[in-house]
């Protein structure tokens, strides 16, 4: 099974951590990442930019809409992702329960797929 861990933070939290602190969770981060390749669970991830420079699609009486920043207005925004592989929920929330950036306020959601784009 593949999973979604959508990492979520407020970014005015994370932005007043000890610089020292935030380089530590980051480096924690790395080998995370490298943990999982390791073991053959990780499939893909990223880091997203600031929620800023997001740009929202909605139709709206047939119409596109584009508005500049996030459509929600939650503190908390996605700030990275991760797809992983794993033989159940879970072995998923194990993976998931070792991400750094939770020690520091963060919330990670796990979500599974319940397709794969087939090309």
């Amino acid at each position: 099974m593949q999973f979604m861990l959508m990492c979520c933070s407020e970014s005015e939290h994370w932005s007043s951590l000890p610089e020292s602190e935030r380089d530590q969770v980051m480096r924690d981060y790395e080998q995370w990442v490298r943990d999982q390749v390791a073991s053959g669970h990780y499939l893909a991830g990223g880091k997203l930019d600031e929620s800023h420079t997001a740009s929202t699609l909605r139709e709206m009486d047939g119409r596109m809409k584009v508005t500049d920043g996030p459509f929600s207005e939650a503190k908390e925004q996605i700030g990275g992702y991760h797809l992983i592989e794993c033989r159940d929920r879970a072995e998923a929330i194990a993976i998931a329960r070792k991400i750094p950036t939770l020690r520091v306020g963060s919330s990670v959601e796990v979500r599974p797929l319940l397709y794969q784009n087939v090309e």
